[in-house]
């Protein structure tokens, strides 16, 4: 069984069609994506029919997905831009999307860990979880294998217990400064979008991550005109602060 992972969107539709084309060549049974799928200065409408069109997939919700859903004063500029883009048809299908599924008897799907949508289950802020990190934040949870995304930090971890934890890094959002729980940034090193495969073998799973280049330079105009210049370094270079001109 090859189960190809995805996250963190984020409207940039010309990433996730990179990636959609290459997993294609690929083979897999199955295509899950672990949310946070359209917020952000890009293409949140377009992002969102290419998605619900997508016979097979499995969607789940991300923390911004209920964000855009719940939109109030102190929403971001992603979430209140992807708010007002999408139609009511496409909030009604975010709406009906969980934050945490169980895929089949070994694989359990979240966004961030399987109790919190907005808790980074392999990351703390900038630097990677421990291993005590990771058993707190699984709790009971007992899956052979726990797919996660939140923190945008492509990352495998086999614990001693056994079990295979994945985060596929970002589709289209490879770098960001954050400011909880201290001032930090997340910085992939690469423009290219991100993704994972999860493979069933006669040895156990194995996990694949996978960088994908694709032309990013439209999406990072589509940012500079929406005033991001955050967006625009991150998308040319995978870096926060390093815009090209």
């Amino acid at each position: 069984m090859r189960i190809a992972v995805i996250s963190d969107i984020h409207g940039n539709l010309a990433a996730l069609e990179a990636v959609t084309a290459d997993l294609r060549l690929r083979a897999v049974d199955q295509v899950v994506n672990l949310g946070d799928s359209l917020s952000g200065p890009l293409l949140p409408k377009e992002t969102a029919d290419f998605l619900m069109a997508q016979a097979g997939w499995i969607h789940l919700a991300g923390n911004h997905e209920r964000q855009i859903l719940e939109l109030n004063e102190r929403s971001g500029y992603g979430d209140t831009y992807a708010h007002q883009q999408t139609t009511t048809e496409q909030k009604a299908w975010m709406a009906g999307l969980k934050p945490v599924l169980q895929l089949n008897a070994e694989v359990l799907l979240c966004h961030g860990t399987p109790a919190s949508d907005s808790t980074t289950l392999l990351q703390v802020a900038d630097r990677n979880a421990t291993a005590q990190e990771i058993k707190d934040r699984l709790g009971q949870q007992t899956a052979v294998v726990i797919a996660c995304g939140h923190s945008h930090v492509a990352r495998s971890v086999r614990t001693a217990a056994g079990q295979l934890i994945v985060n596929p890094g970002s589709v289209g959002h490879p770098a960001y400064e954050y400011d909880y729980p201290y001032p930090h940034k997340i910085e992939s090193g690469s423009p290219d979008a991100r993704y994972a495969i999860l493979e069933k073998t006669e040895h156990g799973w194995t996990a694949s991550l996978i960088n994908v280049p694709y032309a990013w330079q439209r999406m990072a105009e589509l940012a500079a005109l929406h005033g991001r210049e955050d967006w625009v370094s991150a998308l040319q270079s995978g870096y926060v602060n390093q815009v090209s001109h």
